[in-house]
């Protein structure tokens, strides 16, 4: 008897361990802030993957607390942009050590990244470019979202890793750096008390059109030396920014492009990140009514080219490509 049971007590743990955890857990997803489009837009995929049996929770977030907790496991799933990935994957800046249990499942959209500056103060010192602002080591008023945004993390890395300066080194030469949210930035830029506003968005910004409405600027050209350097660093790749949307642009004006990126832990099972996956690319039309950006995801976008993409996103991107 006491044979037969510690048979069937065998038999039922090697059943458990065959079946993944993602199988027998509600996955958590932490997307971001209330009022945002990833907060809406987490909430709108978690019930996606619920209905296709994926059972998922959404919960808050934020782009670099999602990549450490996902890579600890204390969330399964989340949105963060690629670069931070890339950044996390080599233990770079904001990270301490490589993580190496965070991947993406897909690049969604596109993020643009602006430095947007008084015409007047750019007139008046001859800046063409961003890295004009350090050769001339003028004494600048710049400010960007604040520390532990991805804003802040790309804005900062352009400088550090493309022009080899820091916060500390503008403040030394006579400039300053501050932290604001969109909205305080725009009526700053607008009010004399900044000269530039450098921050990371989607294509049609309405942050960029309300300060286009509130005065006249220029949105910077990033150097092509800035964008080597972020590419090599981060995994960041290059737009432009087109001169159909904002009136103060004439040009196509080169840029520092990222994505907003699902991420995923990379322990999670290749089945289940494939079927997440394929739920994702087959209720696009139904996410992009609530977050319009959604139109933007395709496949041939969808997998970096350079930070760590989970192998079941990766062969269901492949595979409808």
């Amino acid at each position: 008897m006491f044979k037969k049971m510690a048979l069937a007590v065998s038999l039922a743990c090697a059943t458990l361990v065959a079946i993944p955890a993602s199988a027998q857990d509600q996955l958590r997803f932490s997307a971001g802030p209330p009022g945002g489009n990833w907060f809406a837009l987490g909430g709108a995929l978690a019930e996606t993957w619920s209905k296709e049996g994926i059972t998922t929770s959404s919960s808050t977030g934020g782009g670099v607390s999602n990549v450490v907790n996902t890579d600890r496991g204390k969330t399964d799933l989340g949105f963060s942009v690629t670069a931070l990935v890339g950044a996390a994957s080599k233990g770079a800046a904001p990270f301490k050590k490589p993580l190496d249990n965070v991947s993406v499942l897909a690049n969604v959209y596109r993020q643009y990244t602006y430095f947007v500056m008084r015409k007047d103060y750019a007139d008046e010192n001859g800046i063409k470019s961003v890295a004009d602002i350090v050769d001339k080591k003028l004494p600048i008023r710049l400010a960007t979202l604040k520390p532990g945004t991805s804003s802040e993390f790309v804005i900062r890395s352009a400088f550090e890793k493309g022009l080899g300066v820091g916060w500390k080194d503008i403040q030394d030469w006579g400039g300053s750096v501050s932290f604001a949210s969109y909205s305080d930035g725009s009526n700053q830029l607008a009010d004399n008390h900044l000269d530039c506003f450098a921050f990371s968005v989607g294509r049609a910004a309405s942050v960029v059109l309300k300060i286009e409405s509130q005065l006249d600027v220029v949105i910077l050209p990033v150097d092509k030396k800035i964008l080597d350097a972020m590419t090599e660093a981060l995994g960041t790749v290059s737009f432009e920014i087109s001169p159909e949307i904002y009136k103060s642009v004439t040009d196509p004006v080169p840029t520092i492009g990222d994505y907003t990126s699902i991420i995923v832990r990379k322990d999670l099972d290749e089945d289940t990140v494939y079927n997440m996956t394929k739920a994702l690319w087959e209720n696009k039309d139904t996410l992009q009514k609530g977050v319009k950006a959604v139109a933007e995801l395709n496949p041939e976008e969808a997998v970096p080219a350079l930070a760590p993409a989970h192998p079941g996103a990766v062969k269901y991107w492949k595979s409808v490509q």
